[in-house]
């Protein structure tokens, strides 16, 4: 477990200075998460700085900015998956069945960023093999939107980022994900990306609001239905 986390810190960190992804030693990082609890005997604690990341590095050997759009995408589905933690936390205090559904969507978004990281017209073959975004986890996203639909009342208001901590907090995930869902359309429209990246964060928006509302529901806590201010 203490090398599975060493290795998704050095991830962010390389994704926060735009530093490669596709060195030797951290080329797999974002495919890691399948097996989130495992261990491989890697005791190297990676340091905090580099000093590559100042002025922006390589990425699959090639110069990009830190403004690349390549890396606001990358940044944006690490504050999803940070803002999907917090709301873990919560979810976890009420003792909510779904967090289990929680911990993998945040492995699974490791996988995303890894698709991400990999650009076509600059990958090598062999990491873009190693880093193919599989439609199953869209799959399974639909399963579960239609399980807590069939549990939950008729929506027949619009209603506000509400009902209580865990719900408000899956909600402001769920604005994270609309966003991580503009920065990476115009790199699937450029033909860099997966499709099914954008189509997951598309589902799993849909997901997170659902679940905001099972959660207020399974807490009794009131969502606040929008009224016309007058």
């Amino acid at each position: 477990m203490a090398s599975f986390v060493l290795k998704v810190l050095n991830v962010r960190l390389l994704i926060r200075r735009g530093t490669c992804l596709h060195r030797p030693s951290t080329e797999t990082l974002f495919a890691v998460c399948k097996s989130p609890y495992s261990t491989d005997g890697d005791s190297r604690v990676p340091k905090i700085y580099t000093k590559t990341g100042d002025k922006g590095n390589t990425f699959t050997g090639e110069r990009r900015p830190k403004e690349d759009q390549v890396f606001e995408a990358l940044g944006t589905t690490d504050e999803l998956s940070s803002a999907l933690g917090l709301a873990r936390e919560f979810c976890l205090d009420k003792g909510h069945s779904f967090t289990p559904q929680l911990d993998k969507i945040q492995c699974v978004l490791q996988d995303l960023g890894s698709n991400v990281a990999t650009p076509v017209s600059s990958a090598r073959e062999s990491h873009r093999k190693k880093t193919t975004f599989s439609p199953e986890p869209i799959a399974e996203l639909e399963t579960w939107i239609d399980e807590f639909t069939e549990e939950l009342p008729p929506l027949t208001n619009f209603i506000l980022p509400s009902g209580g901590k865990s719900s408000s907090a899956l909600h402001v995930a769920r604005t994270i994900c609309r966003r991580a869902e503009r920065r990476v359309s115009p790199i699937v429209r450029a033909g860099e990306v997966d499709p099914n990246v954008a189509k997951y964060l598309n589902r799993l928006s849909d997901y997170l609001f659902t679940v905001a509302r099972y959660a207020a529901m399974k807490e009794g806590s009131q969502e606040t239905i929008y009224q016309r201010p007058t």
